[in-house]
């Protein structure tokens, strides 16, 4: 018998939701609220039978949540809200305190707040949203999925920061890593199509979008990956710079006067493809500036791609050798340039990518005399947070992945 779980992705000014039957995963409705704050907010939300987008003021998430229940029931997409039987909820930041998903009590509420100051712009939403859900939905079981907990296995040589240490015993400074739910779904879904199993396998996962991340997943364990104490560090992003000189910010505090927050909207927000390029921050947008001659653009193009490939390159070395690599996000399912320009020259690792299957998108891009397997596979965090969901709440279903996987 299906059970209905939604999956929810918080974000400051937004609202993702999908509710999936499970355990099949099938796409009951999907959609998101973006805007929110605002009045032209907007509603979007897309089913079997139904594409719907509407503009209205949506003053906070208590009205975004309430919009999306509410049209869930008028769209007669469920005939009551009792027919939600579990929602699971991405969390950003899981610190040392979450190796996995948990199922929410007062007590993990608690404890997501505390750990608020390591991410100041996701889990104070999260946790508001959780809290609101909990209200609204009294007596469904609700899970906490955090994108740090697949990381959280590193040894201490990957998470450690070479700082004084107290800065990490009293304060928590260290690595992180975020994406996890996205580089575990990904490298699950890779296996499976090679039919061998996760825990024989070296792979190295890309995820590309606004928000970049690599991921050097050995024997089905996440032992690096790039974002660090924040999704800031690691490769060069849509408006993020990645790791650069950590020096350039007290000289730009004395010469420049910049301030803490100025500094981190420097690097948060006006940096990246953005910043090198002074285009946009959209991968698609500075491609097309390029082509048509614009030589930052082009630059832009270029250091993000060299930043992959020198990341990639310092995580085969450390597994040894490399499988399979897999490009996932937005930009590593459809930027059919960039994967080119990512495997450019790698043949001596045994790593060759078909230009004709690459520019069809296929699953597989690799020639057929490369010895390194490239994927192409898209991610799905919100199946990924319902399984969680279900592996956590229905026992059953546990067993039985279990068993399968074996």
């Amino acid at each position: 018998m299906a059970v209905n779980i939604m999956a929810i992705n918080a974000g400051s000014s937004s609202l993702k939701f999908q509710l999936l039957a499970m355990p099949e995963g099938q796409v009951i409705a999907r959609g998101v609220v973006e805007r929110i704050g605002m009045a032209d907010a907007i509603f979007q939300l897309t089913s079997s039978n139904q594409n719907i987008s509407e503009t209205q003021p949506v003053a906070d998430h208590r009205e975004a949540v309430t919009l999306l229940l509410d049209k869930l029931l008028a769209l007669a997409i469920l005939p009551g809200l009792q027919a939600i039987q579990g929602v699971g909820h991405r969390v950003a930041h899981g610190g040392e305190c979450f190796s996995d998903s948990v199922l929410i009590t007062d007590e993990i509420m608690d404890q997501i707040e505390q750990l608020s100051p390591l991410a100041p712009l996701h889990n104070p939403h999260n946790a508001m949203v959780i809290r609101l859900f909990r209200q609204l939905l009294p007596g469904v079981p609700m899970v906490a999925v955090f994108d740090t907990a697949f990381h959280h296995g590193l040894e201490e040589s990957a998470y450690i920061y070479p700082i004084p240490w107290h800065y990490y015993s009293e304060m928590g400074i260290r690595r992180y890593g975020f994406h996890g739910t996205s580089h575990n779904y990904v490298s699950h879904t890779l296996a499976q199509s090679l039919g061998v199993p996760l825990s024989a396998l070296r792979v190295i996962s890309c995820h590309l979008g606004n928000g970049c991340s690599l991921c050097a997943i050995k024997h089905g364990h996440s032992i690096n990956t790039s974002m660090g104490f924040t999704p800031q560090a690691g490769v060069m992003m849509g408006t993020r710079s990645g790791d650069i000189d950590p020096s350039i910010l007290p000289w730009l505090a004395v010469n420049a006067g910049k301030t803490p927050e100025e500094l981190n909207t420097m690097l948060n927000s006006e940096s990246g493809l953005l910043g090198v390029s002074g285009v946009s921050h959209d991968y698609r947008d500075v491609e097309q500036a390029a082509q048509a001659g614009n030589p930052r653009a082009a630059l832009a193009l270029q250091l993000f791609a060299e930043r992959v490939r020198a990341t990639l390159g310092s995580y085969l070395v450390q597994m040894g050798g490399l499988d399979a690599l897999i490009f996932t996000g937005g930009i590593g399912e459809h930027a059919v340039a960039a994967r080119s320009a990512i495997c450019a020259g790698l043949q001596f690792i045994g790593l060759e990518i078909d230009e004709e299957k690459n520019r069809h998108g296929a699953p597989f891009i690799q020639s057929d005399h490369s010895l390194v397997k490239v994927a192409i596979v898209n991610t799905n965090e919100e199946l990924m947070i319902a399984r969680d969901v279900m592996r956590i709440t229905h026992p059953e279903y546990q067993a039985s992945q279990v068993e399968a996987a074996s």
